[in-house]
């Protein structure tokens, strides 16, 4: 039996004019499946060169967008027999959870503690999460280490802010000016540099250079976070986001990649360079979204929505993703 849904789709590679909502009938989940009514969708960088056609080893349109979902199951397959109808769960899924329905391999299908707050859960699978493993797992920040951070209003800038905060580091970054104050009242001794200029970069240097880069943007970018690392630093890319950013042309990401990750060649440096990428078949994926949860729960962490977007405006989300003000992550509401 098929269940009618409303979805985003993105018929063609393009501009925000390629953003659009159609009606399609969901079949009803395979053995292995379960079939989830979306609460909230998360929105990220991703969507964005998803909808350009730039974000790497991506489908080819037409596709939905959505990386992750929080929601409530509706059926499960005849193999799946861990949930119930209600249960409210979430999963990563890279594609379709801009939708009202979908069906998820149950295998991804991750359980809500009780007592979370639902539209906190979408900002922890995929901002917070990979902010995490690159903060605990990749750099492995520590009291006393010096971070740099692009982007710090954005919602994984805004995450490993705090989390590297939270395990003694300081923390510096850019952001636009308009950002400046909302930044500093979260994270009170943080540096934060106008992304607009350069200063930052003779500015670390005369700190001696610091111990991780967190860089999201990728092309020039990775060049200038290279540069003020110190001689055990290690640089994060994350993203490519640049073009995007700038409403600058398509840029391939495979040649920028395959350069930050040459600059390991020179082992004498001691600098190192990761392009971390999370996946949900990662052994670190559910222990660290376990981690989160008991984080947020707890107070130590406070997951900041910056703005819901109802389905029905998801084209709005794709205009002003590089023009909001405030911390914190966007997420849509697909109910």
């Amino acid at each position: 039996m098929t269940t009618t849904i409303r979805k985003v789709l993105i018929p063609e590679f393009g501009d925000e004019s390629k953003v659009t909502i159609v009606t399609a009938e969901l079949p009803a989940p395979a053995p292995t499946e379960v079939q989830v009514r979306i609460m909230y969708s998360g929105f990220a960088g991703a969507d964005i060169n998803m909808r350009r056609g730039t974000y790497p080893l991506q489908k080819k349109a037409p596709l939905t967008p959505g990386y992750c979902f929080v929601g409530h199951v509706v059926t499960s397959g005849a193999a799946s027999s861990g949930f119930k109808q209600g249960d409210l769960v979430c999963a990563l899924t890279v594609y379709d959870s801009e939708a009202t329905h979908i069906n998820v391999p149950a295998k991804y299908v991750v359980p809500v503690p009780a007592g979370m707050e639902p539209k906190k859960v979408a900002p922890l699978l995929l901002d917070w999460n990979t902010a995490y493993a690159m903060v605990m797992d990749s750099a492995k920040v520590s009291a006393g280490q010096k971070v740099f951070i692009h982007g710090l209003s954005g919602a994984v800038g805004w995450a490993v802010g705090i989390l590297s905060t939270l395990q003694g580091a300081m923390v510096y970054g850019t952001a636009s000016p308009r950002n400046h104050s909302t930044i500093l009242a979260g994270l009170p001794n943080a540096t934060v540099f106008d992304y607009s200029n350069k200063k930052w970069i003779q500015a670390m240097k005369d700190v001696g250079g610091v111990d991780a880069v967190f860089d999201a943007l990728a092309f020039e970018s990775w060049d200038e976070s290279y540069s003020i690392l110190n001689s055990k630093g290690r640089l994060l890319g994350y993203g490519t986001n640049l073009p995007a950013l700038t409403g600058g042309p398509e840029r391939s990401a495979i040649p920028t990649t395959l350069k930050l990750l040459s600059k390991n060649l020179k082992f004498w440096s001691g600098k190192r360079t990761t392009m971390y990428y999370i996946t949900r078949d990662q052994s670190t994926f559910v222990p660290n979204l376990k981690s989160l949860f008991e984080l947020t729960m707890s107070g130590k962490i406070d997951v900041v929505v910056k703005q819901i977007f109802k389905l029905d405006d998801v084209r709005q989300a794709h205009l002003t993703w590089s023009k909001q003000s405030g911390t914190g992550s966007i997420i849509i509401d697909c109910a």
